[in-house]
């Protein structure tokens, strides 16, 4: 690609059922693939046993995620089980214009803020196999009380009838597999546009040269 052409990143919009493992697939293929980063939220929750600032999240003081949130400086917010969580616009732009792909792994609330500020995105849902195997993943955790599964399978069930509101559907029956799904998707996603800049880079060159 002639070096005028400078490739701007790509957006892309991660959302799933609590439980579903949307993060351990995003962060699996990040792992893999060159140029693709996982959004770090901004969190004013307490960091849990094992999270380290700066890694798992921004962790701040509720006010001043407050004080970001009065400034506009969140491409999304939303407050979940008493906590607030936010994507951070100057990060996120940080990444695309040094020609980073983003994804951003949020709710389907998140992901309709996003959308709102009509940014060119690409977006895919995460569905679980089923509810019963959604409950069991849940469970299997072991860090939720039993107050907490039934609100977590409460909230599922509205999100699972979202998926019309995405690009891509892909179900996480298996791990690799799953993650195969979404590689496909975000390379055919990079296909697209770096294949038209180029095309289109020659054809007007045949022009004028």
């Amino acid at each position: 690609m002639s070096s005028s052409v400078a490739r701007r990143g790509q957006l892309f919009v991660v959302s799933a059922p609590s439980g579903t493992g949307k993060t351990t697939v995003v962060e699996s293929l990040a792992a893999r693939m060159s140029h693709l980063r996982v959004s770090r939220s901004y969190t004013s929750r307490q960091a849990r046993p094992g999270e380290e600032d700066g890694v798992d999240y921004t962790f701040v003081s509720r006010a001043r995620f407050e004080a970001m949130l009065a400034g506009d400086q969140f491409l999304e917010w939303a407050e979940i089980y008493g906590n607030l969580y936010g994507t951070s616009q100057v990060d996120t732009e940080r990444l695309l214009v040094a020609g980073d792909d983003v994804v951003l792994v949020i709710d389907v609330q998140g992901a309709r803020k996003v959308r709102r500020r009509t940014l060119p995105l690409v977006s895919v849902f995460i569905m679980p196999p089923s509810a019963e195997v959604l409950e069991g993943r849940l469970r299997g955790r072991c860090t939720d009380s039993e107050e907490q599964i039934q609100r977590r399978l409460s909230v599922a069930r509205g999100e699972v009838t979202a998926f019309p509101e995405y690009d891509y559907v892909i179900v996480n029956d298996d791990l690799e597999t799953c993650v195969g799904r979404l590689r496909t998707i975000i390379e055919a996603s990079r296909m697209r546009t770096v294949v038209s800049s180029v095309m289109a880079e020659g054809i007007a060159g045949s022009f004028t040269g």
